[in-house]
């Protein structure tokens, strides 16, 4: 059987990094881990090609060689991937669908002929038995938690990774804590499962064999959920992992309460961490109580944020503005936090509520839900009824990312981290794109751009005071060049 994988396109978002990944020659952040994932749970008889919408085209003729078509997508690829059903239902193929899009909201996909829903290490096998047998039913699906000891590795032969700018790994799943508005735990579950260290190991050394050399982003909610784990198997397992060897870096998700564990951000560091995105959400402690956010509250989490940058972690911060709770006094709140912290790559959206969480069962039962969630959380828009005035909401909004993001702003956040953070020495290989990004970025934001005062002062003042963060610095620019152009995209 001919099995055509194809992954939906991502929208010019924030975290797309579309208007940067230019400088590198790059098409894309990350590949598609979870269809990779499906693709090595197939049969091994079947024949298979992957199509990432967001690397490549689908030529006709590949989809006229599948037997079967399997889409997999996220809330923001609704667009794309509501296109890509029309389009292999108008060439006759069946579809078969999954992944969190799908998941959430089954009934506004009609044209699916399987939704093979939840999580694939259990869904997935029913639906090839029944299909075996010549009885395949429409939905699969389950309210039980996989075992994901047994989840194969990626079968990445499948992608060009040439095309990528990090590769994607997940070691865990779910999140011990209650957020309101996440639905991680919707999705994924309260209880954190693991993957054993051996199954770790194993991925990283196909994922070196492959010539990979580049940031690896380990994909979980909360990399830190078992903190005895890491401490006593994983991450000693890591560090011995990445004796003699360079590149292959790694970023993850974590709660703010790493930055209580010393020796926990050592090993970390230690085993080639260099980034963490954090949810701290809003400096507003009314706030951090209405969405049930307790392991930021009752901390400084400016100091927080500085203690991990000053022991070699890069913080990237994901925040929140339009809670009940919020008054007009919120966006200036928010902006001197973001500079104060130093906090360069900051995400900063109004409050949506996902399908499936406590948020959107409690707007629900208030009549406050207006249409449906885009999964974009910097797409300006909300669907819910704020309590605020919507259109102060989004004008406090516009004027957070208009300063955050305006040149002025954002190289001043840039020295505040510069000066803070003491990286770790891992060795790395410098390649022909990281050469070519700084002369692009020297034509296209030195030269060309409006903020050009500000990239040769950036420019001269670390050459001059921090040499060995040059190429960071420039890699900040390039994304604050990214950063503009989605806000003016979306907000302006």
């Amino acid at each position: 059987m001919n099995i055509l994988l194809i992954y939906p396109e991502f929208p010019d978002t924030f975290w797309s990094f579309k208007h940067a990944l230019k400088f590198i020659q790059k098409k894309s952040s990350s590949p598609p881990l979870g269809l990779l994932t499906v693709a090595a749970m197939l049969p091994s008889t079947w024949e298979k090609r992957l199509v990432d919408l967001n690397v490549q085209v689908l030529k006709q003729e590949t989809l006229e060689w599948a037997d079967m078509v399997l889409i997999s997508a996220m809330t923001v690829q609704r667009e794309s991937a509501q296109d890509l059903i029309k389009r292999a239902r108008a060439a006759g193929k069946t579809i078969v669908a999954g992944g969190p899009l799908f998941t959430a909201e089954p009934e506004s996909f009609p044209q699916v002929d399987h939704l093979v829903l939840n999580e694939a290490e259990i869904t997935l096998p029913l639906f090839l038995s029944d299909l075996g047998r010549g009885k395949p039913q429409r939905i699969y699906q389950t309210d039980e938690f996989a075992d994901i000891t047994k989840t194969p590795i990626p079968q990445w032969e499948l992608i060009d990774l040439r095309h990528y700018d990090s590769l994607s790994l997940q070691f865990t799943r779910g999140c011990p804590f209650n957020c309101d508005f996440c639905n991680v735990t919707a999705l994924l579950g309260h209880r954190m499962r693991i993957k054993s260290t051996e199954q770790l190991i194993a991925e990283l050394d196909k994922i070196y064999a492959l010539g990979w050399r580049r940031n690896i982003f380990i994909v979980d909610d909360n990399f830190i959920g078992n903190k005895r784990i890491l401490k006593q198997e994983v991450l000693p397992a890591m560090i011995e992992w990445r004796k003699g060897k360079k590149g292959c870096l790694f970023v993850t998700e974590a709660s703010v309460n790493l930055s209580d564990d010393d020796q926990l951000i050592e090993m970390m560091v230690q085993a080639g961490f260099t980034q963490v995105f954090i949810g701290i959400e809003t400096p507003d402690d009314a706030g951090l109580a209405e969405c049930s956010k307790s392991q930021n509250r009752n901390r400084d989490l400016v100091s927080s944020v500085k203690k991990l940058q000053k022991m070699g972690l890069q913080v990237m911060g994901g925040f929140i503005v339009g809670f009940d709770s919020d008054d007009e006094t919120i966006f200036e709140r928010m902006i001197q936090f973001i500079q104060e912290s130093g906090i360069v790559t900051a995400m900063v959206g109004l409050l949506q509520a996902p399908l499936g969480t406590q948020l959107y069962q409690r707007m629900l039962r208030e009549g406050r839900i207006q249409n449906s969630y885009s999964g974009d959380n910097v797409d300006g828009e909300t669907n819910i009824v704020p309590k605020m005035d919507l259109q102060l909401l989004k004008k406090g909004y516009r004027s957070i990312l208009d300063s955050i993001y305006s040149a002025k702003g954002f190289y001043a956040r840039v020295r505040t981290f510069l000066k803070d953070y003491h990286p770790a020495r891992h060795a790395v290989n410098v390649t022909w794109h990281e050469i070519a990004a700084l002369f692009s970025s020297i034509f296209e934001i030195g030269i060309k751009s409006k903020e050009r005062k500000h990239y040769w002062k950036l420019f001269f003042w670390t050459l001059f005071h921090y040499p060995q963060k040059f190429p960071l610095a420039i890699t900040f620019t390039i994304y604050g060049y990214h950063f503009r152009k989605v806000n003016e995209l979306h907000v302006a």
